[in-house]
């Protein structure tokens, strides 16, 4: 037998309220849209939000987007190598740590997310066409605040000469 801890009169209108599933549903029938709306070998909605990371963050190590994306190191690799070929960004080795590679957004990349997002105005204009431009404003930032919680940030440290103190964990 199932239990739940909310009072009667709210049980309906918590059980009723499943937002993965809307979620799901208006994501499915946006990429359905956006893959028809796009070029034929276009970008694809990964390739957006890695370029839409470097282009809100700046300049990222590949393991710090690797981390902000969720993904595997070695399947950002594979997204790097494919926005690369299409000269949509930079990687170039870090100077205080050869190991690393730094990313970076080329003016290309740039060019080709302005017109992506152009694009996606457009369907997202069509796919949330009932609710008001106030209710589409929260609806982003409830989002947007959704997807930071989970998501670490994608700074590179702040590169610098002295040497940084090392800190100590009292019990």
């Amino acid at each position: 037998m199932y239990y739940c801890a909310v009072p009667d009169s709210l049980t309906k209108t918590v059980t009723d309220q499943r937002l993965l599933p809307l979620l799901e549903h208006l994501a499915r029938v946006g990429r359905r849209e956006f893959e028809t709306t796009m070029a034929p070998g276009g970008l694809r909605p990964r390739h957006l939000i890695a370029l839409k990371l470097l282009s809100e963050r700046g300049p990222a190590s590949q393991q710090a987007l690797a981390d902000t994306l969720s993904l595997d190191p070695s399947n950002v690799v594979g997204l790097l190598n494919e926005l690369e070929e299409r000269k949509l960004i930079t990687r170039r080795r870090d100077a205080a740590d050869r190991r690393r590679h730094i990313v970076e957004l080329s003016p290309r990349g740039k060019k080709e997310l302005c017109d992506a997002y152009d694009g996606l105005r457009r369907i997202d204009d069509d796919l949330l066409s009932p609710l008001s431009a106030q209710e589409r404003a929260t609806l982003y930032n409830l989002l947007v605040r959704a997807v930071g919680a989970k998501t670490p940030p994608c700074d590179i440290p702040e590169e610098s000469t002295a040497p940084q103190p090392v800190t100590r964990s009292r019990r």
